[in-house]
């Protein structure tokens, strides 16, 4: 009798040890699988979507499973005017609040820290709890030198800096191609930004602009700006005779590649989508385009 009650109470403990292997093992293999899409706050950027109001567009963004927005707070195709942004932007956070979505960037035109309205904007935009905001372009005269030009900058962006050091808000430098467009080739801007810390300036970085300015040499661009990433823009390109255009993401020539650099690091800020492919569309059809090229990201950051 007692030989039958050790079987049982061996049977018993396999069978206890076999479902509870199995039920640790279930859970870690969910979480390794859904780790490389969960870490990162996705954000959607609204500039094509003005046409809604905040409730529509904060409905739409939700239902999309963003976490955010990147709003526009500049003179056109602007959810956020500058001159109104003290009554603006406490609005649009209560909008957004109410879904659970935050203010992830506010992209605007700021070049210099005395332009008008740039300082009452950014200390609002810092007191309801924004973090990031995309600075204006820099761009090239042609016709002139360019080093005297980046020189004639470094002042500038040291202001800049000192700007947002003091309100608590970091500035975002993004990347854009052409030929006029200062960071367009990351040297430029690396050797403005390099001694301050992204707390205070650093780089929002866009593959679609580094692909077509590097071309097979965008890694370089990448391990560059590496320590200065604050944020990346997500879009895709091809080339039409000698220019490069928009296209839906994963129709062109940005490699999928960049995103399993990224996964193999311990980046987990903002991850804006653009369609600017669509921009002569209507607000429905590019949160459509939103949608697909938000899912084909979280396809490519789970491979």
């Amino acid at each position: 009798m007692a030989l039958q009650s050790n079987q049982f109470d061996r049977r018993q403990f396999a069978a206890v040890a076999t479902a509870a292997a199995a039920a640790l093992a279930l859970p870690l293999r969910v979480g390794a699988a859904s780790k490389p899409v969960a870490r990162y706050k996705f954000c959607a950027f609204i500039k094509f979507l003005v046409s809604m109001n905040y409730d529509e567009m904060a409905d739409a963004i939700a239902e999309a499973r963003f976490d955010g927005v990147e709003v526009t707070a500049r003179r056109k195709e602007a959810y956020v005017h500058p001159e109104r942004a003290a009554d603006e932007l406490p609005r649009l956070k209560e909008t957004l609040d109410k879904r659970k979505l935050d203010i992830t960037i506010l992209t605007t035109d700021v070049v210099r820290h005395d332009e008008p309205h740039a300082e009452t904007m950014l200390r609002t935009a810092a007191s309801l709890g924004v973090k990031r905001y995309r600075l204006g372009f820099f761009r090239y005269d042609l016709k002139q030198p360019v080093l005297p030009q980046l020189a004639a900058l470094k002042p500038v962006i040291h202001d800049i800096a000192a700007m947002n050091r003091d309100i608590g808000i970091a500035g975002m430098w993004q990347n854009h191609a052409g030929a006029e467009m200062i960071g367009a080739t990351v040297w430029d801007m690396h050797s403005l930004i390099k001694d301050y810390p992204v707390s205070e300036i650093g780089c929002v970085f866009d593959i679609r602009h580094a692909a077509a300015e590097a071309g097979e040499a965008w890694p370089v661009y990448y391990n560059l700006m590496r320590p200065h990433l604050n944020a990346l823009s997500v879009k895709d390109f091809r080339w039409e005779g000698r220019k490069s255009a928009h296209v839906q993401l994963g129709k062109g020539n940005v490699d999928p590649k960049f995103f399993d650099s990224i996964r193999k690091t311990d980046f987990s800020g903002p991850i804006s989508i653009h369609v600017e492919y669509l921009t002569k569309k209507s607000a429905q059809e590019n949160m459509a385009a939103l949608k697909r090229d938000f899912n084909t990201l979280r396809q490519w950051l789970q491979n």
